[in-house]
């Protein structure tokens, strides 16, 4: 534990000290801050990595005292041939392109050129296995020319950036798992989790909310299955159901509109022991153009979907786009009008979950996040798509989580199960929103949820148990006879307190309660005539 502890720390004191140089330089809080400081991780961390590789397959590497200068005398074929050994999971690196070499090259004339042209043809040839591709078929590669983003003294920069990466290693992190890297993960991005105005799915979705949908989807063992985020932001939903699965045992696939997403995306899929699906990480606009699709063009099916969708989006440019015979089954519910005014609040969720919907397999989980409204709303696109979930036998359940379980927004929100081979039903409707204490993060409140909590949550959900005031085991038919209402609240049993009474006891009671009033009705008309007398002696 305490080794843990101590990487964590010194991964984390990394962070900051990458912060710091980009301040220094005039890029604190910066735009291109967060290009800088996600790059240069990266090409740490595969650096370490690649070291790491090859101390393992070659002994002499492991146990000479300088490493470098052994790798440097293979001839050719003998370094190509190691190269070939590499697990997947490493990028290939050439010696000029080491850190260390860097760090020995820092004092030669223009060496943000030196600094830059190493990454650059880093990520050329690494650009099969590392690169996230967009709709139209361009690469998004590793890395690009980061000493551009600094106006004056580029050389003293990328010193300073190199001087940062040589002091400590990551080889002694490589056999961390999923927490390790999650932790860091969310601090290495922590002042970048914006989602440029309400544009994007939040880029990190909180640890409670992807714990749950991960635990609630996979409750048994699985393998060679796909899994699949329509809206990826970060990954963070990816990435939990990945581990929930074995990152060994499912491939990923993802689709957003947001290239820092995808950029993000990347890193998550390297930091975990993903890079296998790097390949199929899609920069594009999922509702326009869907990119993953079989031979025959028609849209793929994936085994496990999660996803955490823009709730509010302007998408009017192309909302006539979509009214085509392709879509007619995928938008079954239709879509909604655009309003005149505030077009940034058209509702563009329930396109994700009827898209979501369209593209399970016939035994294929989902798990979504969706605004609280959507499980009780009476008409509209919403209700058909309640109403589509029920004909079709496809709903798990619902999890109603607490107020302010995101901080960034005031929704409160539910998350939406989805299962093809539920056709018994057994549906679970959970009332979750009294759980959690809510703390002061920066200018909102956040709700946290205990493990304890999160455990109740999840176990309760898997296990299918009713729990009075808490959770609810309906059937279809009881939410068709609901209006298809997936509210637990609607379904709870009211509960009638009966205490045996005699006649006599009852007569009583009553006569008591007549007394009570025609007092009260005394004292109201005594109140009155004393008012009246106050307000003549006024003289009004």
């Amino acid at each position: 534990m305490t080794t843990t502890i101590t990487f964590e720390k010194q991964t984390k004191a990394l962070i900051d000290d990458l912060k710091s140089v980009c301040a220094n330089y005039g890029l604190g809080n910066d735009g291109n801050e967060f290009k800088i400081i996600t790059q240069v991780f990266l090409y740490k961390f595969l650096n370490d990595k690649f070291v790491h590789e090859v101390k393992r397959l070659d002994k002499k590497i492991a146990k000479a005292e300088n490493w470098e200068t052994v790798l440097k005398k293979y001839n050719k074929n003998d370094y190509e041939m190691l190269m070939m050994q590499l697990s997947e999971s490493t990028a290939h690196l050439k010696p000029y392109q080491f850190i260390s070499s860097l760090f020995e090259r820092q004092n030669e004339a223009n060496f943000a050129n030196v600094f830059d042209n190493a990454l650059l043809d880093i990520a050329k040839e690494n650009s099969d296995i590392f690169s996230v591709v967009t709709d139209g078929g361009e690469k998004i590669v590793l890395f690009e020319n980061i000493s551009k983003y600094v106006t004056d003294k580029r050389d003293e920069f990328c010193k300073a950036i190199i001087n940062k990466l040589i002091g400590f290693s990551f080889e002694h992190i490589f056999h961390q798992k999923f927490d390790f890297y999650a932790t860091i993960f969310e601090y290495l991005i922590k002042d970048y989790n914006t989602n440029s105005g309400g544009k994007y799915a939040e880029y990190f979705t909180p640890h409670a909310v992807a714990k749950i949908m991960a635990s609630c989807l996979v409750t048994g063992s699985v393998k060679d299955v796909t899994c699949y985020d329509p809206s990826a932001g970060s990954g963070t939903l990816l990435m939990n159901l990945a581990h929930a699965i074995g990152e060994d045992k499912c491939t990923i696939y993802s689709q957003d509109i947001s290239q820092k997403s995808s950029n993000l995306l990347r890193l998550n899929l390297i930091l975990n022991d993903l890079v296998h699906s790097i390949p199929n990480i899609v920069k594009g606009n999922t509702i326009l153009d869907p990119h993953h699709k079989e031979a025959n063009g028609k849209l793929k099916k994936f085994d496990f979907i999660v996803s955490n969708p823009p709730f509010k989006l302007d998408f009017s440019d192309y909302v006539a786009d979509l009214d085509t015979k392709e879509n007619h089954d995928r938008f079954f519910a239709g879509f909604p009008n655009v309003p005149a005014k505030d077009k940034d609040k058209m509702a563009i969720y329930p396109l994700f979950i009827q898209h979501i919907m369209h593209s399970l397999s016939t035994k294929g989980k989902a798990a979504v996040v969706v605004p609280t409204g959507f499980i009780t709303a009476q008409s509209g696109i919403e209700k058909r798509i309640r109403e589509k979930m029920v004909e079709n036998k496809m709903l798990r359940g619902v999890i109603s989580m607490p107020s302010n379980i995101f901080a960034t927004t005031g929704t409160n929100v539910s998350i939406l199960f989805l299962d093809s081979a539920n056709k018994k039903g057994d549906i679970v409707l959970m009332d979750a929103s009294k759980l959690g204490t809510t703390v002061k993060e920066g200018k909102n409140q956040k709700t946290l949820l205990s493990t304890e909590e999160e455990n109740r949550i999840i176990n309760t959900f898997n296990r299918h148990e009713a729990i009075d005031d808490f959770s609810v085991v309906v059937s279809y038919e009881q939410i068709a006879e609901k209006n298809y209402s997936l509210s637990a609240g609607q379904y709870f049993e009211v509960k009638i307190e009966h205490v045996a009474i005699t006649p006599r006891e009852f007569r009583k009671k009553v006569d008591n309660y007549k007394s009570n009033l025609d007092n009260l009705f005394s004292e109201t008309k005594r109140l009155e005539k004393e008012i009246q007398k106050q307000l003549g002696g006024l003289n009004l």
